[in-house]
């Protein structure tokens, strides 16, 4: 699965792996592919530096990178206690009550929320780069798009390669324009906060709107023949993610979600706005149709709705309350039906695209045309 792209990064398959977990990233850049470590969750500096760390020293010199969360444009003055006060108490009394009627325990005392929205915040991000950029990343993608000119111009200055994810053409052409090198063309069935466009449309949309830049695939894919089906669409390359949430590698420390994963279907996801604010797949749970519930008050605007459901989303994987947990994931959940190492997801992936090939040749053959 080589293209010019995996050529110019010195990989063998042109399969980035985004994660949150630096055991999974490794695996997958010495596998052959490319591990992405999502960096939304470090909000001290010391925990990246300590996991980049790692990560350089497991990767058997193979090349990896990073994803922040960061906005294109800078909000002054605004600390995250000042985001806190605009959250009305009708929605943190709906919370409790939510909670409550699933017999959700309180945290330990001195444990706090384990995960918040702060990534969002550009301080956060720039502590992130501050510490990144002390080590060999070879690449930088941003979730929120085009990160801002100085950020990109820092990542160029340092021979570092910026992507950035796209929900449509439009989005992909402001891209092109901020100086990004790759395009992430990221489709309606993916995990994680996505536009309302599907893959199959999207890509080639994508890939014509920036031509010549490099554009990878994301969304709904996790099988060799949907990558063979990528490049053929004119992708350079696939961006999966929710694909690795039940590889042995995965840090989900929670049994019963990693059940949760393997039994749902691809019908099982829910595009809805309960955890961040902003319109994100995951699992369907008793949690999101709360959310979506028009008795409810509804979810609050990104970053509000983030920081108002950090302790109740810490308190839930804490205890595993089933009904409620959940997490991003997108509609290739169904495919995800066992736990495999990351070393077999890829031998699968190649092997899958190696037969697609084969299929796609003799048609060609068959045809006349080759």
């Amino acid at each position: 699965m080589q293209t010019e792209l995996s050529d110019q990064l010195g990989i063998e398959h042109a399969v980035f792996g985004f994660t949150p977990f630096p055991a999974v990233a490794a695996a997958i850049s010495r596998a052959g592919g490319f591990g992405v470590l999502g960096a939304v969750r470090y909000t001290a500096p010391d925990d990246l530096r300590r996991d980049l760390d790692w990560l350089d020293a497991h990767t058997d010199g193979r090349p990896y990178g990073l994803d922040v969360v960061m906005p294109a444009r800078k909000v002054e003055g605004v600390t995250e206690a000042d985001v806190e006060a605009m959250i009305p108490e009708a929605h943190r009394r709906f919370v409790r009550d939510t909670l409550a009627a699933h017999g959700v325990p309180e945290l330990p005392d001195g444990e706090a929320a384990g995960w918040r929205i702060t990534g969002w915040m550009e301080q956060v991000a720039r502590n992130q780069l501050d510490v990144a950029f002390d080590y060999p990343i070879r690449l930088l993608a941003n979730a929120l798009g085009s990160p801002p000119v100085d950020v990109v111009t820092r990542a160029h200055e340092q021979g570092v390669p910026v992507a950035a994810l796209a929900g449509s053409a439009r989005h992909a052409r402001k891209h092109r324009d901020a100086g990004i090198d790759i395009v992430v063309a990221q489709g309606y069935e993916a995990g994680g906060h996505t536009g309302e466009i599907a893959t199959m449309v999207l890509t080639p949309e994508v890939v014509e709107a920036v031509a010549p830049l490099p554009v990878l695939a994301a969304g709904g894919i996790g099988s060799g023949a949907q990558i063979a089906a990528a490049l053929a669409l004119g992708a350079q390359g696939v961006w999966l993610g929710s694909l690795w949430l039940t590889t042995t590698e995965a840090e989900l420390h929670s049994p019963a979600l990693t059940r949760k994963l393997l039994a749902a279907g691809s019908g099982d996801t829910v595009r809805s706005r309960a955890l961040t604010g902003k319109p994100a797949r995951q699992l369907r749970t008793a949690w999101t149709d709360a959310w979506d519930d028009p008795a409810g008050p509804g979810p609050l605007p990104m970053p509000l709705q983030g920081l108002l459901v950090a302790e109740a989303v810490s308190r839930i994987q804490k205890h595993e309350v089933e009904p409620l947990l959940g997490t991003p994931v997108g509609q290739i959940v169904g495919r995800m039906t066992d736990e495999r190492r990351v070393q077999d997801v890829l031998d699968d992936l190649t092997r899958g695209f190696e037969r697609a090939v084969d299929r796609i040749n003799r048609i060609a053959r068959r045809s006349g045309t080759s």
